[in-house]
């Protein structure tokens, strides 16, 4: 007759990542609560995942764009990446709001995974140094004869430099860098530079330009420059027609000012979107589902519980 043995449960020791075992042995195993993993040791100071409760999910963040003066606003930072998610854990989302005034856009995020700077605003008329941000501003064009004003620079990984305003009698300033590319330098005789180009993401499902650069504006004799795909707003003319504010939920800097106003166009609020694949897993935003991938889209800050 065979005596069928008692098993009894057993749970295996836990530890955060900074209080792992000082001296740990080849398969040593335990739970690692900062990752929410059971995990193994393999030798070499590396540690294994052998069974997790987070999930991957891919996000979108993109920074409100700088405001258009003289020259185009540069567009809000935009990163897009990867990241484990913990079952329960609140994320704390902040939706940045486009610049005004003469101001950058303020930055987006998801607390604990990553930022995205707000984009720089335009350079303000007679030389004006222009912001540097996500994306740097546009220099501003003015009628003297001194050195081209500089654009704004871009930060690394997240947009591109602002291009040059132009000491010309039509001033045409230069174009807001955008996420994708730089912006264009004033064309004298021609127009005010181009917005920088944003970058085409497919994250909700189809494909959606975010982060472009706001045109510069021009006095005279042309026109002003044309808004980066992604949101930017077009650059006015001076002695005609105004110039556009950055597109809402797009990162899109402001086109430089025209029609004799002198007032800085906003940019555009940003963005933030989390997708992961599977039904719906997590809370906050609005949700929505696209090719097997669970959506949730931050046009204003909230809170994405996972």
């Amino acid at each position: 007759m065979t005596q069928a043995a008692n098993v009894a449960a057993s749970t295996p020791p836990s530890w955060t990542t900074a209080n792992r075992p000082a001296s740990p042995v080849v398969g040593q195993m335990g739970w690692n609560t900062t990752i929410g993993a059971l995990e193994v040791y393999i030798g070499s100071s590396n540690w294994q995942i052998v069974a997790s409760t987070v999930y991957s999910a891919s996000y979108l963040i993109v920074a409100g764009g700088g405001s258009g003066t003289s020259g185009g606003g540069g567009a809000g930072g935009l990163i897009a990446s990867t990241v484990n998610l913990s079952p329960g854990t609140a994320y704390t989302v902040t939706v940045g709001g486009g610049g005004s005034s003469n101001s950058n856009g303020s930055n987006s995020a998801i607390s604990g995974v990553n930022t995205a700077t707000g984009g720089g605003a335009g350079g303000s008329v007679s030389g004006g140094t222009a912001n540097s941000g996500g994306s740097g501003g546009g220099g501003s064009g003015w009628s003297g004869t001194g050195p081209a004003s500089p654009g704004g620079s871009g930060t690394a990984g997240q947009g591109y430099a602002g291009g040059l305003g132009i000491a010309a009698s039509n001033s045409p300033a230069g174009g807001g860098g955008g996420a994708g590319g730089v912006g264009q330098d004033g064309q004298a005789g021609a127009h005010g530079g181009n917005g920088g180009v944003g970058i085409l993401s497919s994250i909700t499902g189809s494909g959606v330009y975010y982060a472009g650069g706001g045109g510069g504006n021009m006095y005279a004799g042309g026109t002003g420059g044309t808004g980066g795909l992604g949101g930017g707003g077009n650059g006015g003319l001076i002695t005609g027609s105004n110039g556009t504010a950055g597109t809402a939920n797009t990162g899109g800097g402001g086109g430089g000012w025209g029609a004799g106003s002198g007032t800085s166009l906003n940019g555009g609020s940003g963005i933030v979107i989390i997708s992961y694949l599977g039904s719906q897993r997590g809370t906050g935003g609005t949700v929505t589902s696209s090719g097997g991938n669970t959506i949730h889209t931050f046009t204003s800050s909230g809170t994405y519980t996972a």
